[in-house]
Parts: C-alpha cells; sequence; structure tokens
C-alpha cells in the first residue's frame, strides 16, 4: 500500500491543468480527497446556492476520477484530524495539495501539515493553481506588494504566462479492502447540499462541474469576449463571462482560461476586438490583485485598509439595511439589483458596485455588513474577490481615488436605458414609463398602487452627509 498519494483538492475541483495534481501524477497510484470541512461550513455566512454549485461540482469530479480509473474521496471532518488519519489508515506515502491565499486556509494548512509530519507521511503543498502569478512574484521596484492596480497591472501583464499543465490519467486508485479502511477511517458517501443543511430550490445560473465550466469559456471567448468593452458594463445584456463560480472552486484551470483569451487575440480581426479582449484579461488581473492582497494584508478580510475608514462612524440603521437586502429602497436599478442576488445568487458586476456604493454612501451602513450578507446570498462568493469589490465600493480599501458617490438614477440611465433588466427583477414596475423607472421619481399614486416603496432616503441629502463625516474622520 505504501505507493499510495493522496491528493486533497480545496479550491481545484478539476482534474484538468491543476498543477499540484499533475505534480502527483508522477505517481501512478493518486486518489483525490476532498474534505467537508465545519470550520467553514458551520460559519454564518454560508450560502446554500454556493454549496449546491460546490456538491455539483464534487458530483463531476467523481465522475472525472473513475473515468481514469481512481476515486475522489469524500470526508466529512475538521481537515486537522481527518487528513492525517485516513493517509495513516491507508499507509498513503504523501499528500500532495495546492496553496491559497486566504488567513483561514493557510492557518489550516500548517496545522494539516504538522500532523502529517508527526505521522512520517510526507507533505507537497507549494504548489500554486488558482493564480498565473504567486504572491512573491510581484512587487514594486523597492521590494514591496503592490497597493495600486495600475501599476500592478503593468508588471503582470508584463510577465509570461504558464500554460496549462497535463490532465490526469493513467492512475490507479484503491482496491476494495483498502475502499473498507478508508470507511473505517471516516470516508462517507457525498452528500447533498440538503444533507448538510443547504436548501436550494432553484436552478443554478450555472451548471456545475468541469465539463460545464470548459463549455461555458468557449461559448464567451468565441462571440460576447469579442464586445466585452462595450457590453459588460449592461446588465440586461448577457455579456459577461458568468465563469466566477467555477474559478471560485476551481471548476476551471486559470491557466486554461488564460490560453483562451490568447486565442481569442490570435483570431482577432479588429483593434476593437483586441481591446475588448484585454478589458477582460485585465479583470482577471483584477481577481489577482485582490487575492495578493489577501495574502500580503491578511487584516482585510476583518476591516478597512484606509485609516480614515477603520473607525468610520457608520450609523448602522437595521431598519434601512433590512429595506436594502430585501430589494425595497425605493430606488429601482437597486432594488433589481438585491432582487436578481437574492433570487438567482448571482447580480452582474455593474450592479455590485451600485448597491455597494448606496449602502455605505447613502444608507451610511457599514460595508462589513453589506459584503457579508453578499457571501450569504452569491454563487462565486469569494473572501478576496468580495472583500475587494467592497473595499473598492465603500473607498475603504486601495484605492488612489478614495471617494466615489454613484448616483443611482445616472448609474440606471447609463447602463440600463429601456429599464429591461430593472422591469425584469422588479416586475411591479412594469407598466411604468421608462423615464420614472430609471430616476425612480415615480408619482406617489402611481407607488402606491403598484406597491412599490418611497425611497427610504434622499441621495443628495446623504451624499452631503457622508462627505462631511468623511471631510472629520480625514481631520482626524
Amino acid at each position: 500500500m505504501s505507493n499510495l498519494t493522496l491528493f486533497w483538492h480545496r479550491r481545484d475541483l478539476r482534474i484538468s491543468d491543476n498543477t499540484g495534481l499533475a505534480a502527483a501524477s508522477k505517481h501512478q497510484k493518486v486518489v483525490g480527497v476532498f474534505c467537508l470541512d465545519p470550520n467553514i461550513l458551520e460559519r454564518d455566512d454560508v450560502a446554500p446556492v454556493r454549496v449546491t454549485y460546490m456538491i455539483g461540482c464534487l458530483q463531476a469530479l467523481q465522475q472525472r476520477y473513475t473515468e481514469v480509473g481512481s476515486q475522489l474521496l469524500i470526508l466529512h471532518d475538521n481537515p486537522v484530524q481527518a487528513l492525517p488519519r485516513l493517509a495513516a489508515a491507508l499507509n498513503a506515502q504523501a499528500v500532495f495539495w495546492n496553496w491559497d491565499v486566504e488567513p483561514y486556509s493557510q492557518e489550516r494548512d500548517r496545522a494539516v501539515m504538522e500532523a502529517l509530519k508527526e505521522k512520517g507521511i510526507q507533505v507537497l503543498h507549494k504548489n500554486w493553481d488558482q493564480i498565473l502569478h504567486t504572491p512573491d512574484e510581484i512587487y514594486t521596484g523597492s521590494n514591496q506588494p503592490y497597493t495600486v492596480f495600475t501599476p500592478f497591472w503593468r508588471n503582470w501583464s508584463s510577465k509570461s504566462k504558464a500554460e496549462p499543465v497535463a490532465t490526469l490519467q493513467g492512475v490507479t486508485g484503491i482496491t476494495s479492502a483498502e475502499q473498507e479502511i478508508a470507511q473505517q477511517a471516516g470516508v462517507i458517501p457525498l452528500p447533498t447540499a440538503k444533507d448538510l443543511g443547504f436548501v436550494w430550490d432553484r436552478d443554478l445560473i450555472i451548471a456545475p462541474g468541469e465539463i460545464a465550466a470548459h463549455e461555458r469559456l468557449e461559448e464567451f471567448t468565441y462571440k460576447a469576449i469579442t464586445e466585452y468593452k462595450e457590453q459588460r458594463n449592461f446588465p440586461a445584456i448577457d455579456g459577461t463571462s458568468q465563469l466566477s463560480a467555477a474559478l471560485k472552486f476551481g471548476a476551471i484551470g486559470i491557466r486554461t482560461v488564460w490560453a483562451a483569451t490568447i486565442a481569442a487575440l490570435e483570431n482577432s480581426r479588429s483593434d476593437e476586438t483586441d481591446t475588448s479582449i484585454r478589458a477582460w484579461q485585465q479583470e482577471l488581473a483584477w481577481r489577482e490583485f485582490y487575492q495578493h492582497a489577501m495574502y500580503h494584508f491578511p487584516k482585510l478580510a476583518t476591516g478597512a485598509y484606509r485609516e480614515a475608514f477603520k473607525n468610520f462612524p457608520y450609523e448602522n440603521n437595521e431598519e434601512l439595511f433590512q429595506a436594502w437586502c430585501e430589494g425595497k429602497t425605493g430606488y429601482p436599478i437597486v432594488d433589481a439589483a438585491m432582487r436578481q442576488m437574492n433570487e438567482s445568487g448571482w447580480m452582474h458586476n455593474r450592479c455590485r458596485m451600485i448597491v455597494a456604493n448606496f449602502l455605505t454612501k447613502d444608507l451610511l451602513i457599514d460595508p462589513r455588513l453589506g459584503e457579508k450578507y453578499f457571501y450569504q446570498r452569491l454563487i462565486d462568493g469569494d473572501l478576496s474577490a468580495n472583500n475587494g469589490g467592497w473595499q473598492w465600493s465603500a473607498s475603504s480599501g486601495m484605492d488612489p481615488k478614495p471617494v466615489r458617490i454613484f448616483n443611482p438614477a445616472s448609474q440606471a440611465q447609463k447602463f440600463d436605458p429601456e429599464g429591461e433588466y430593472i422591469r425584469q427583477w422588479v416586475p411591479e414596475l412594469r407598466s411604468v414609463d421608462t423615464e420614472y423607472v430609471l430616476s425612480g421619481n415615480i408619482p406617489e399614486q402611481e407607488r402606491e398602487a403598484l406597491g412599490y416603496p418611497l425611497p427610504i432616503v434622499d441621495h443628495k441629502l446623504q451624499q452631503r452627509q457622508f462627505k462631511a463625516i468623511y471631510a472629520q474622520q480625514k481631520v482626524h
């Protein structure tokens, strides 16, 4: 049994273009393991839609392992105890995994590493898989991590990117006798999301798993990427990749994604198309910028980066917060976006910026409350991206332009000019004139008849109040 290697999957739920798994596959007997971690699943910010998508990815991954002659084993326990117990029971010679940027992941991984070493099991975990460049590859001239995106992008985009790595193949799994040993050591059948206490009764916005993610990438890079720069800001148009959940769980490899953008550039026949493809490449760099930031500045996970916002006196009015959560603010673009997320588990990126700006600048509510609510609802909820987006919108993060205040009406007029998106998600406004739908200045009698609320705050007044508080904070 001593020739067995275990590969611990976490945010890499695939067998293709997986750097750690490719390294493990140099051994012939390779078995996958996924641990349902109570430290994550029992938190109060876990979205049922996200768990449902993850379980779908694990079902697909089990199928992929079967196809190449091996297995994906499932544990449901603290990985610090469960993984070493399983590895020792199966007499595994090594455990491989990919490194992660998040504070909890790093703390957990160090504890698992120590526990495995105590049992004399080799640990090989220093593969970076979810990013194109490791955090120690991209530094400023003075050898510091970047805190501003534009110079990060210049450095990051100038470096050559790795090619996708080989798909797992030609391996063997464990025998029937070893499977019995594994069960005694805690291996269980893959539960459903409902078994774990998470109920999502609607369809998933995107099918889970490696094959589905590849199909979505192919579809996006065939057409939508060529018009991405123009169309990405219009929530009524299907102009974005919708690959964020697949990237969060690693149902697709980032090198595969990058290679697809290079192929699209090679097939491009116009400067406009080139510009669109590069705009999407830049979004991939933003994703990586936020991951590097989380790695270098783990305190971002719990609070503001900028001093002026570390003790900002937010009002945190509970009634206003509830109205925002439910999509009942009386601001149509805000309400449409919140209802889209509540009903589908996903929200268009332009709308994420609008609602986050509204919560922090109009309602004067702590962005951490909004960030947590997003995490409780989003299929693609990712600590680094969610935190980075919220801190950008709240002006509390790494940003050379400290205060951006969005006017919800002008955002709607610019990015939903026909009111299609608003009418889709706020059906009570379907019969209202477009001008009123966009501005939100719906006559009071009509509002009452439609059952649509009055605006919960006055944007102009709130904007002035926010600026006054911010000016005071800067003085201190």
